[in-house]
């Protein structure tokens, strides 16, 4: 059986996500800020037959990272997949953005990706190979008026992803970047965010979901390094 590590899976798309890979035959490892919804989504998940793990984690606390992620890990057969999704939005000029607010961000969109991929890349390489799924925006490759933070983080990211593909490819660990569109998620509803738009054309978690499965679907002498999706009305 093959199992799956999820970040920010309580919700959106790591929760739409969840259930495609469920109903697809795997095993879960899910962790997000928040316990409640976890679990209730761990319960659902377990009805159809799968091994769900949980943990309530933090990712915009650096220190409160490792130790629970790697307690996590050790409940279950290693991930051959892993999934980072979780990630924030601010809107706001970058020439008055609080630094305690970029700092936030940076950390939950970039850095703790790499804390993430320093628990689970030994693991990859321990069982032979995997493959990691970094899930970013088309924010990487444009500029957005009140959304630099966010481009610089998701740039930030696209280039991450580039330079582990190269680091780990001897060890047959693929990297793939998803990049998306708007996505109708609730990130959009977050504080930190000014949505005063129709969000009806975007793109949803389904959709979203299902093009990670196709990139974990490949098969393992292929990688698909980056999938962009986009809504046909385009960017919002």
């Amino acid at each position: 059986m093959t199992t799956a590590l999820i970040t920010g899976a309580s919700r959106g798309i790591g929760a739409a996500t969840a259930r495609l890979l469920a109903a697809a035959g795997y095993d879960l490892l899910l962790l997000a800020r928040s316990a409640e919804p976890l679990e209730q989504l761990a319960a659902e998940l377990r009805s159809l037959g799968r091994r769900v793990e949980t943990a309530a984690i933090d990712l915009s606390c650096p220190e409160a990272i490792e130790e629970p992620l790697t307690e996590l890990c050790s409940r279950h057969e290693a991930p051959a997949l892993l999934i980072n999704n979780a990630g924030v939005a601010y809107t706001g000029a970058l020439s008055s953005m609080p630094l305690a607010q970029w700092q936030w961000l940076m950390q939950l969109n970039l850095t703790s990706v790499f804390q993430v991929c320093r628990v689970v890349v030994p693991l990859l390489r321990e069982r032979g190979g995997g493959q990691i799924i970094n899930v970013s925006s088309h924010a990487a490759r444009n500029a957005f008026p009140q959304w630099g933070a966010y481009c610089v983080s998701k740039a930030a990211l696209a280039s991450f992803s580039r330079c582990l593909a190269e680091e780990e490819r001897s060890h047959g660990i693929r990297v793939s970047t998803l990049t998306l569109g708007s996505v109708n998620t609730p990130l959009w509803d977050s504080e930190s965010v000014d949505s005063c738009f129709d969000r009806r054309a975007m793109l949803n978690p389904h959709q979203v979901a299902r093009a990670v499965l196709h990139l974990a679907q490949q098969p393992a002498n292929q990688v698909l390094e980056d999938l962009t999706l986009m809504p046909a009305a385009g960017a919002f």
